[in-house]
């Protein structure tokens, strides 16, 4: 491991661990000295095998399922992971429903399901790990969003909903508890590829998705769960005390890029404000 550590001593919750991003949140939580408890909903093994990486690390793991459908089932995973390590002072709330429907054809039971796990779970985990923070002097929460709660794509409507949904409340919760000792910050990946992108997508595959982001993406590249785990490492330790109700976008550039522009990496032939400045003013 780094002989610079950034999370010695700390002990985090980090929910959707079993699968992406969630899971090498959780395993670079470990490589920086962390003590972790990992929330798993669906895929244990996954949950299980990033246990056992983790202690191979000479950190403590433990992996708890939850179903953030059903808040009791959420409540007890904040209790059990107070409980497995004694306290909780760095809480993830990775752990998400991504869905795409037609407007017109959203459900309601579909509607309550993607605000049940993406907002409503990890708000009432939260309030569980805060007061706990409360009684040991502190900590951190990282909020995983998106860049769907900031720019607008058809069909997900809702799903966009919640995200904004984390944005919003990373700030309000921020401000009511800096003072307490505990920040808040929130991340909102772009294009992060992960196991869900082969199955959900036709077609997907890792060539087309790397000459798609070469031409999409000002950085050319998509991004990996480690470029999340990075700065979630950051956010959750010392180094980021300043750091309060922030959403940093995590995107390779893709918001920044005005959606206009289609030939971003080539010299514009037009010639704007000539009129004025001269015809020669950008030669």
């Amino acid at each position: 491991m780094s002989e610079e550590l950034r999370l010695v001593g700390k002990k985090a919750l980090v929910t959707g661990a079993d699968t992406g991003i969630g899971r090498e949140i959780a395993i670079e939580f470990a490589r920086n000295g962390a003590d972790v408890v990992l929330h798993y909903s669906h895929h244990e093994q996954g949950a299980s095998s990033a246990v056992e990486e983790i202690k191979a690390l000479g950190r403590k793991a433990v992996a708890i399922g939850a179903d953030f459908n059903d808040l009791q089932q959420a409540l007890s995973l904040a209790k059990g992971a107070i409980a497995a390590l004694g306290a909780i002072n760095c809480l993830v709330n990775n752990a998400g429903v991504t869905f795409n429907c037609p407007y017109a054809e959203m459900q309601p039971a579909q509607f309550d399901t993607l605000f049940n796990v993406n907002v409503r779970a990890p708000y009432f985990i939260t309030q569980k790990i805060v007061a706990d923070m409360m009684r040991h002097g502190g900590g951190a929460i990282c909020n995983i969003s998106s860049i769907h709660g900031l720019q607008g794509a058809p069909e997900h409507s809702a799903y966009a909903a919640t995200k904004g949904a984390i944005i919003a409340q990373t700030r309000a919760l921020a401000v009511e508890l800096a003072h307490h000792g505990i920040r808040v910050n929130a991340i909102a990946p772009g294009w992060i590829t992960v196991e869900n992108y082969f199955s959900a997508i036709p077609g997907f595959s890792e060539a087309e998705a790397k000459k798609s982001a070469f031409n999409s993406v000002p950085a050319a590249r998509y991004g990996v769960p480690h470029d999340i785990a990075a700065l979630a490492v950051l956010l959750c330790g010392d180094d980021a005390s300043f750091i309060v109700g922030q959403t940093i976008v995590v995107d390779g550039g893709t918001t920044a890029l005005m959606s206009l522009i289609s030939n971003f990496r080539e010299k514009s032939s037009a010639r704007f404000g000539a009129r004025y400045l001269g015809k020669d003013a950008r030669e």
